[in-house]
């Protein structure tokens, strides 16, 4: 499944240490700007604890955990919609992923080159990024409005096509007053409120935030006192920010998982960040996860929600889909209340369903096919 989140920012904000950190890759982070030019790409294994339940409740050999692909994306800086720095590089790449997981760096460190001679603020630093992704989108508007026009001379004959470009056009008109006004939200409530297709826009990509903080901020949780975490909270809420140092978590991947815990302990750091930040991809990425179970292995699928089950064997084999008859189903958490899948079966929380089903999390499939 290629879909991927794409980890985006000023120069030196952190961008490639959490890259790093996140996939135990050893792309180049260093203290200048544009150390990444070519954005990199890698995979990481998706957290979940029902994986070890499972496992232990058939007895599997192995497991294999869903993955989700982040993107480490060249630094943007002022004025990247016109070609500015690596700005035509970048803001192509931007288009490409499906999530935008924006760093921005909330600490002070005179060692560490900062982009703009301004104070640190990464508010100001988001409205950066936002202002060129708003500005492209502006420019690729205008380029449709004007290739709409024309195809609204060529389809004369075409009642249908005239109804639906000129729906079109009266949601470019709108799109271009708010992107001209930077009104995002307007922006993003008018494409949600529209039945029309229209050209993608990098602004109204779904987004986390992730809050770049020193390392001795993250023990006991005192990063809660950062006055740019606590502005990024009261912007975006907290569900979408999520506290890291980068530096600390990367330092930490190189270790084991005991020595890894011991350290934690010590710092008196309570949370995963990069566990938080994976699950909360995974999330914002619109995944989620059904299983195939047996004694050979526990394998977790990921797939968009809403998928319906014919679709969703598609994803485990092309066969499974082309042949598809019916399938097996029932939620692991049924599993973990009752023990096993005979007693499932005896109180009838198995079900039969038919190529229609939309898989829900947590479900495990046993598919049936004929090719």
């Amino acid at each position: 499944m290629n879909i991927s989140a794409g980890l985006v920012g000023l120069p030196n904000v952190g961008k490639s240490t959490l890259f790093n950190a996140l996939t135990r890759s050893s792309v180049p982070a260093e203290n200048y700007p544009f150390c990444t030019i070519d954005p990199h790409l890698a995979c990481t294994t998706v957290p979940d604890p029902r994986m070890e339940a499972l496992q232990a409740a058939y007895k599997s050999q192995k497991q294999i955990p869903s993955t989700v692909q982040f993107v480490d994306i060249a630094g943007l800086v002022k004025g990247a919609s016109s070609g500015e720095g690596l700005g035509n590089q970048f803001l192509s790449h931007i288009r490409e992923v499906d999530l935008i997981i924006h760093v921005l760096r909330c600490f002070q460190d005179p060692d560490i080159t900062y982009s703009r001679a301004e104070d640190i603020d990464p508010l100001v630093d988001y409205d950066i990024i936002l202002t060129e992704l708003m500005l492209r989108d502006l420019d690729s508007v205008e380029k449709r409005i004007a290739k709409a026009s024309q195809l609204v001379k060529s389809n004369k004959s075409n009642p249908l096509a005239q109804k639906e470009l000129a729906a079109e056009l009266e949601l470019l008109a709108e799109l271009t007053i708010a992107l001209n006004a930077l009104e995002v939200a307007k922006v993003q409530q008018l494409l949600a409120d529209c039945v029309v297709k229209t050209v993608p826009l990098l602004s109204a990509k779904n987004f986390l935030i992730v809050a770049n903080l020193s390392e001795d901020e993250m023990s006991l949780e005192d990063y809660t006192k950062n006055s740019h975490y606590q502005n990024l909270v009261k912007k975006f809420g907290q569900e979408r920010v999520v506290p890291i140092s980068a530096k600390l978590e990367f330092e930490l991947s190189q270790l084991n998982e005991q020595d890894k815990k011991e350290m934690r302990e010590m710092l008196n750091i309570q949370q995963d960040g990069l566990a938080t930040i994976i699950s909360k991809t995974y999330s914002y990425l619109g995944l989620i996860t059904f299983f195939t179970c047996g004694p050979k292995e526990i394998h977790a699928w990921p797939i968009k929600k809403g998928l319906t089950i014919r679709q969703a064997a598609g994803e485990i084999h092309s066969d499974l889909e082309r042949g598809f008859i019916f399938s097996d189903i029932f939620n692991c958490e049924d599993l973990f209340t009752h023990g096993s899948e005979a007693k499932l079966k005896e109180i009838g929380k198995i079900r039969t369903e038919g190529q229609d089903y939309k898989v829900q999390d947590g479900d495990v499939v046993h598919i049936k096919f004929n090719v």
